[in-house]
C-alpha cells in the first residue's frame, strides 16, 4: 500500500513539474512558469495570439520581440508547444559542418623535406 501511494506521489510530482504549456492557449500565469518568460514577455505573446494564433516555432521567433532560436530552445526544454510542437532547431547544412569540421590541404603545415 505504501509502494502505491509513493509511486502515485512520485506520478503527480513529475508530471507537474514537466506540464506542458501550449502557448496559443496558455494563461499569462502558466507563460510566466516556463523560466525566461516573465510578465513583459508574456504581455506580448497574448497580444500577438490576439492577432492571431502562432503557426509554427518560426512564426513565434518572428513575432515576439526577444524570442531567437537559443531562447525558443530554452522555452521547449521546459515545455513550451507551439501549435502542439517543441521546438526543433534547423541543423547546420552539410556544407557549412563539412567547412567546420574539415580542414584543407591550405590548412595543414608545409611539408619538410626528409633526409634520405
Amino acid at each position: 500500500m505504501f509502494a502505491k501511494l509513493v509511486t502515485i506521489y512520485v506520478a503527480l510530482f513529475l508530471t507537474a513539474t514537466y506540464a506542458a504549456v501550449e502557448v496559443n492557449h496558455a494563461s499569462e500565469a502558466e507563460l510566466d512558469g516556463i523560466k525566461g518568460i516573465g510578465p513583459p514577455i508574456s504581455r506580448v505573446i497574448i497580444a500577438e495570439r490576439e492577432k492571431a494564433e502562432f503557426r509554427n516555432w518560426a512564426d513565434f521567433i518572428a513575432r515576439v520581440k526577444g524570442a531567437g532560436p537559443k531562447s525558443a530552445a530554452r522555452f521547449s526544454a521546459q515545455g513550451l508547444l507551439v501549435a502542439g510542437l517543441p521546438y526543433q532547431a534547423k541543423p547546420e547544412s552539410d556544407s557549412k559542418q563539412r567547412t567546420k569540421n574539415s580542414r584543407t590541404t591550405s590548412d595543414l603545415p608545409p611539408a619538410t623535406p626528409t633526409a634520405p
